[in-house]
């Protein structure tokens, strides 16, 4: 099926599910509930979580397969985003050339850093990384590029954004002035009635979501390829391959640039869905983020940096929105005294503390679960699976 195995194939029936029902699953509790504020089904947050999975998934291919650790992803990212504005100020608002470009011109700039970079393993290679988004980013806070050409490439700090006077020569006059799908705008939602049910469908969030599948499919078929096998034999013993007659570095840089373009792709899809490109997003933390999810989440496996963005951007948007004012509506049954220590305690772990969360989540992740996630999950699968295999043959009867 797909050219997949079974267990690979019912892996990726789990995210195709997981994506199609993300509204209702993100918006479990009750309006009316206390709980409702942690849902997390609106579609801002949800485009989030696919975008983010595909940047995850693409830095995996690169760190999960051949333990290169680059620590400058945001490179791509970035450029992928003021690519697509520039197709956005250049043609106009349709995704798709934005899209295309954002995948190209990412590709193109890790054949660069890839080429140079790969020169190096180890902990020198992923500070040379770290040193090429670096300049990048400083590249575009400063547009350093358009100011020699006269013209503005990246907007400085300001960012690039996209404004009445721009060409955009295949806007017509009837055209949308908002990011769309030939048309179909990403802000938009369908509703579609199903019998006396009435389904809401997030444009923006499916089609990213779309992209999120594909780019899933994609590495699976790249884990289990002869391709996939020679970057596991990179990462197992890179030493050993070179004494075997084969190069490594060519598979290494098909690994960095089609890792790259997933960047990119990402890149591009936060530029459909705000058409404005800042440098904030080449910053090394942005470069930090992508490795702490892939971690999070699992190395080297398939499901885990989808599992691993997820629950960071969960964190991000849904921790950092606590106040004290919503603390103390929680704790207002207690005692004052005991009231205002709970707030005090959690305020260090919500609102803009919210990274204090992280980092402890991170921590227990990497102590307790260092295969992350999917480690815990196939544990607990595991148990059970062992507990009913043992409680099925204590109650056969004796021969």
């Amino acid at each position: 099926m797909l050219g997949l195995e079974k267990k690979d194939f019912n892996l990726l029936m789990v995210v195709v599910a997981l994506s199609l029902f993300a509204p209702l699953i993100l918006n479990i509790f009750p309006k009316e509930s206390a709980f409702a504020f942690f849902n997390g089904g609106y579609p801002d947050l949800m485009q989030r979580f696919a975008i983010f999975g595909i940047f995850a998934i693409g830095f995996n291919i690169l760190f999960g397969l051949t333990g290169y650790l680059s620590f400058g992803h945001a490179a791509f990212l970035g450029v992928g985003s003021y690519a697509a504005v520039w197709m956005f100020k250049l043609l106009g608002y349709n995704v798709l050339p934005g899209l295309i470009l954002s995948v190209v011109v990412a590709g193109l700039l890790s054949v660069v850093i890839g080429f140079v970079s790969l020169r190096r393993s180890g902990i020198y290679f992923s500070i040379l990384t770290l040193a090429f988004a670096q300049m990048m980013y400083s590249i575009a806070y400063s547009d350093l590029f358009g100011r020699w050409l006269g013209i503005t490439l990246t907007n400085g700090e300001t960012g690039l954004q996209v404004y009445n006077n721009d060409p955009q020569i295949l806007m017509g006059p009837d055209s949308s002035t908002v990011p769309h799908i030939f048309g179909l705008e990403m802000s938009s939602r369908l509703t579609l009635p199903v019998g006396p049910w009435e389904f809401v469908f997030p444009v923006g969030y499916y089609f990213c979501a779309i992209f999120l599948v594909i780019s899933f499919y994609l590495s699976i078929r790249i884990f289990r390829s002869p391709f996939g096998l020679m970057l596991r034999a990179v990462k197992s013993n890179n030493q050993r391959m070179t004494y075997t007659g084969l190069n490594p570095r060519p598979y290494t840089l098909a690994a960095f640039i089609i890792s790259g373009m997933y960047a990119g792709l990402a890149g591009g899809l936060l530029a459909s869905m705000d058409p404005l490109a800042g440098a904030e997003r080449m910053y090394w933390t942005e470069s930090g983020a992508v490795v702490i999810m892939t971690v999070l989440g699992g190395v080297g496996t398939l499901i885990g940096p989808v599992l691993g963005a997820g629950t960071i951007k969960y964190m991000e948007n849904i921790i950092s929105k606590m106040n004290e004012k919503l603390l103390h509506e929680w704790f207002s049954f207690l005692p004052e005294s005991l009231e205002k220590a709970m707030v005090w305690s959690a305020s260090w772990f919500t609102g803009e503390g919210w990274h204090m969360t992280q980092g402890v989540v991170f921590m227990l992740v990497i102590i307790f679960l260092p295969g992350g996630l999917v480690q815990g999950s196939n544990k607990l699968f595991g148990r059970r699976k062992r507990k009913s295999t043992d409680d099925a043959a204590t109650k056969q009867p004796a021969e």
